[in-house]
């Protein structure tokens, strides 16, 4: 094993707190999490620590353990994921790669114990006791409805993906290298105890998933024992290894992570193509030629000077501008998200309650759920392609594919796949829209559009995706 030191890691003492499978949800402890909200959900989360310090003081900065000694707590997050269910799991056709990893960590390297096909339980017990092997489960929220739970509120909460895996290890043993990741990630310890050792980052706020040799890590910047509901947390980037130490049977954990790919430079890449081919209409100095030869060239270093120039233009449009468009990385955000979580045994969302008509009072529902945006018509390939109002909805999205990879990756069994879900109108309707997603309530009558018919298609377009209610 590697050596072992550092200091203990910044502790919070808590306070006393306040589908398709559902046969695996039926032993849930009573929450300790609040569900009135995603602030409520995640403010609960991390407690006793508060919201404001959280982000003042540890976000993308530093980890945060909070160690809790809470029975209450501690039956909550067993009743999350525990080793137990594997064997009905199992059973539901998961296959190894894409459900299920099972690894060790052997001389500072991970090594990879899968078997080809569907998993096995008594093969995957047995290397689990023979072979000292971690089981990674991925993305357990599609089977389980609490996680489903936690991290759709977590979703509307960041305005980010949220994905998990849980890890299971038995006693001695350790499944991955020292490695930092590409997320910010919260750890929730759900059985037994597990010995953690967090290293300085060599690459702050990473990008990239790496693996780094012990040599170069120096020693711990924190070392503890994580028992059944405490709570980590450490920024992208962080250097990391865990183990299950000798005389606990096993240990249980899941890994909760968000913000991949949702930096400022993410952002960046994704809007300003919008804001070079909207300002590129009304400056002409972005529709003159670039230099004969130019894409010939090995050495670029004498446009540097003009490119700065033309970036300094698009920054005064930016400052001037009320509006900077972000197309994909919103897009991809509600297509590949949880939908609300409204229970195992609830039917598909269907409108319902009355028609919307012009004397109608109305009000938004799953607010968190639909995002509007602008975009240059996807229906008309022509060069003038006028820009259309689009608004995207999860309210369709489905569970079982959830961050399970891209759409040709997602296709399931019965043909069905990851899709856009959402409606499109003209640019005339932008404010109506604003309108509603601004408003408590909002009478039809008042909507900022021309006509009644205008008024009452749009009203009627939303309710048919049940984004609203009549009142």
């Amino acid at each position: 094993m590697p050596k072992k030191g550092g200091k203990i890691a910044e502790v919070a003492k808590e306070t006393q707190a306040e589908c398709k499978r559902p046969k695996l949800d039926t032993a849930v402890s009573p929450s300790v999490l609040s569900f009135e909200s995603p602030e409520s959900l995640f403010r609960s989360l991390i407690s006793p620590i508060k919201e404001e310090v959280f982000f003042r003081d540890y976000w993308e900065q530093k980890p945060l353990l909070v160690q809790r000694n809470d029975v209450l707590v501690a039956a909550y997050y067993q009743s999350l994921f525990q080793l137990a269910q594997l064997k009905e799991l199992c059973s539901q056709g998961l296959c190894y790669g894409r459900d299920v990893n099972v690894c060790r960590c052997v001389n500072g390297k991970k090594k990879v114990l899968n078997k080809e096909g569907r998993v096995n339980y008594m093969q995957l017990k047995k290397d689990f006791d023979q072979k000292k092997a971690t089981i990674q489960f991925h993305q357990p929220q599609r089977f389980k409805e609490e996680l489903w739970k936690i991290q759709e509120k977590l979703e509307c909460y960041f305005g980010s993906l949220v994905g998990s895996n849980v890890y299971i290890t038995p006693q001695g043993s350790q499944g991955l290298p020292p490695h930092y990741d590409d997320v910010e990630v919260f750890i929730l310890q759900l059985e037994g105890e597990k010995h953690w050792r967090l290293y300085k980052p060599t690459v702050p706020l990473a990008r990239e998933y790496n693996v780094e040799p012990e040599d170069r890590i120096g020693s711990p910047t924190h070392e503890f024992i994580l028992k059944p509901g405490d709570l980590l947390y450490f920024p992208r980037g962080t250097i990391h290894q865990a183990d299950t130490p000798q005389g606990i049977s096993y240990s249980t954990h899941v890994t909760i992570s968000t913000y991949q790919n949702n930096s400022w430079g993410d952002f960046l890449l994704d809007a300003i193509p919008g804001l070079v081919f909207d300002t590129a209409k009304e400056d002409v100095a972005l529709r003159t030629s670039i230099p004969r030869q130019l894409l010939m060239q090995v050495d670029t270093a004498d446009c540097t000077k003009k490119l700065s120039s033309l970036l300094r233009r698009l920054a005064d449009r930016l400052e001037n501008s009320r509006e900077l468009r972000s197309s994909d990385m919103k897009k991809d955000f509600i297509m590949h998200r949880l939908p609300p979580c409204l229970g195992c045994d609830s039917d598909p969302l269907t409108p319902g309650g009355k028609l919307p008509k012009i004397d109608s009072k109305i009000r938004l529902q799953f607010r968190d759920h639909a995002i509007i945006t602008v975009e240059p018509d996807q229906e008309n390939a022509d060069e003038t392609r006028r820009e259309m109002v689009y608004v995207y909805h999860c309210l369709k999205n489905r569970r079982e594919t959830h961050m399970m990879g891209t759409e040709d990756d997602t296709a399931s069994e019965d043909g069905l796949a990851q899709q856009t879900h959402g409606l499109r109108f003209p640019l005339s309707h932008l404010d109506a829209l604003k309108q509603i997603w601004s408003s408590s309530t909002v009478n039809v009558k008042e909507l900022n559009l021309t006509s009644d018919e205008e008024k009452v298609n749009l009203a009627l377009s939303l309710w048919t995706e049940c984004l609203i209610e009549v009142l």
